[in-house]
């Protein structure tokens, strides 16, 4: 299984790098094996419901996050000037080169930043900072998985809300949510910590580090290539995120509280080699109950978690169109919240998981992780899961 992703997620960056290179057939080529044929493969082999594998996919995440500035710098350079391109060809390389950047080095810093030691982190964010992104490595763990599915988390699309609305209210308000929680983090540390160790300075710097490396690569010309690159991926991060949490939202407890995240909290799509490209980041629900899982052992369950009727790409271009997005999506959005099996676990489980967890109490509250499959007397942390957030933290200087 291992050399499906790899191949899925590698081959692509290395006919960009052709492309970039040597023109001719090549462009054409790059943006057809990441739109056309993914879509294909999608469709003629049908739904994997394969048991997820031991392996931790180390090695591929790091190869990838390598592999991410390479084709960044190449397509840079190249179309920047270094290589003589029809016009076509810059723009047959870039809409590639930024679905290769927004599908898998996103999927793949997602993954990254998840890691427990220092260097995979680290990579992760540097290549959110390449992409002008970097406060999403705070915005995510941070606020994003402790408040999704609520109107407290920016990246959670509300019920009947446009993709359009969604786009910049989830990136200003993971900026300025993100950035709340490192101040609050930094004021509960131990000891003081000095400002120049504040993630937000470090996210900055590794954009501004981006800028001065594409200009000198091609100038002008360069920094314009990587601003059209960061704003296409983060657009297809906005997307992903859009997608994921459409509507689904998490019931509010007596005493104030979500229910804790469930698998009916985040859509998911089964098709093989789309989720292959994306290191399975269409397993969305089992990512948001166990963080700490890489992503070749994410699992999905037809029963229980909420399906989309076509890939994550697919509908992430259908969500571009928001009459025939609502179309299509609120029917399943009401059906999923409405299902007396998902109001079952509101009612029921989750108040006893969340008895359970404050009597047990705790380690580490910024990344909550239940598990609705095995009881419902308590929470399913592990020491690992724990650590890791804890880590996460002290590498960050927080």
């Amino acid at each position: 299984m291992m050399r499906t992703f790899a191949f899925a997620s590698l081959a692509p960056a290395v006919v960009l790098i052709a492309a970039s290179l040597f023109g001719g057939v090549w462009p054409a080529l790059a943006l057809t094996f990441i739109t056309v044929m993914v879509f294909l493969l999608d469709k003629l082999t049908g739904d994997d419901w394969a048991l997820p594998t031991d392996a931790t996919g180390n090695g591929l995440s790091m190869l990838l996050g390598f592999t991410h500035f390479a084709v960044l710098g190449t397509v840079v350079w190249a179309v920047g000037g270094g290589v003589a391109l029809t016009l076509l060809d810059q723009a047959l390389i870039l809409a590639g080169a930024g679905l290769w950047m927004g599908q898998v080095s996103n999927s793949n810093a997602h993954e990254l930043i998840h890691r427990t030691t220092h260097v995979p982190c680290r990579l992760g964010v540097a290549i959110y900072s390449s992409l002008f992104f970097g406060h999403h490595a705070s915005a995510h763990p941070k606020v994003h998985h402790i408040n999704a599915a609520t109107d407290k988390d920016p990246n959670s699309a509300r019920p009947d809300e446009g993709f359009y609305s969604f786009a910049w209210r989830a990136w200003s308000g993971s900026y300025g949510a993100g950035l709340r929680a490192e101040n609050m983090a930094r004021a509960r540390a131990a000891k003081i910590l000095p400002a120049w160790r504040h993630p937000y300075l470090g996210y900055g710097l590794g954009t501004l580090a981006s800028l001065l490396a594409a200009f000198a690569l091609a100038g002008l010309g360069g920094v314009v290539v990587l601003c059209i690159l960061a704003l296409y991926a983060t657009l297809q991060l906005l997307l992903s995120d859009y997608v994921q949490h459409y509507g689904l939202r998490r019931t509010i407890l007596a005493d104030g509280r979500p229910e804790p995240i469930g698998p009916h909290h985040a859509w998911n799509a089964p098709h093989w080699y789309s989720s292959a490209m994306m290191l399975n980041a269409p397993r969305h629900s089992d990512h948001h109950m166990h963080p700490a899982r890489t992503f070749p052992a994410l699992e999905l369950s037809k029963t229980d978690m909420p399906m989309l009727p076509q890939s994550l790409p697919m509908m992430a271009v259908i969500a571009l169109f928001p009459p025939i997005w609502k179309k299509m999506m609120n029917p399943r959005v009401a059906e999923w919240t409405n299902r007396p099996a998902r109001r079952k676990t509101a009612q029921d489980i989750a108040p006893k998981t969340l008895a359970a967890a404050r009597k047990g109490g705790l380690p580490n509250r910024n990344m909550p992780v239940w598990d609705y499959d095995k009881t419902q007397s308590g929470p399913s942390h592990s020491d690992a899961e724990h650590t890791g957030s804890s880590r996460t933290d002290e590498r960050r200087g927080v």
